[in-house]
């Protein structure tokens, strides 16, 4: 995605488009609601990085701490007779 960008940076730079014309283009100015579309690209953008921290954090909590082993007991230990 981000290489269709750079190429589409680049097609523009070869037809001799300046800069605010590229980024015009880019950012959805020619169409009929640009403001609603960037809005909704920066709230797309927020959401989906608030997706990646949330996965980043569930993922790399772990219930052991580094170096510990695991737990050794089992169901049949407290099933155990009562005296």
């Amino acid at each position: 995605m981000i290489d269709n960008l750079f190429q589409l940076v680049k097609i523009g730079k070869d037809l001799g488009l300046n800069k605010k014309e590229i980024t015009k283009v880019l950012l959805f100015n020619n169409s009929k609601n640009p403001i609603l579309y960037t809005i909704l690209m920066i709230i797309a953008i927020i959401f989906s990085g608030i997706i990646i921290i949330f996965i980043a954090i569930v993922v790399s909590r772990n219930i052991y701490p580094a170096g510990a082993l695991y737990s050794t007991v089992k169901t049949k230990d407290f099933k155990a007779k009562k005296k």
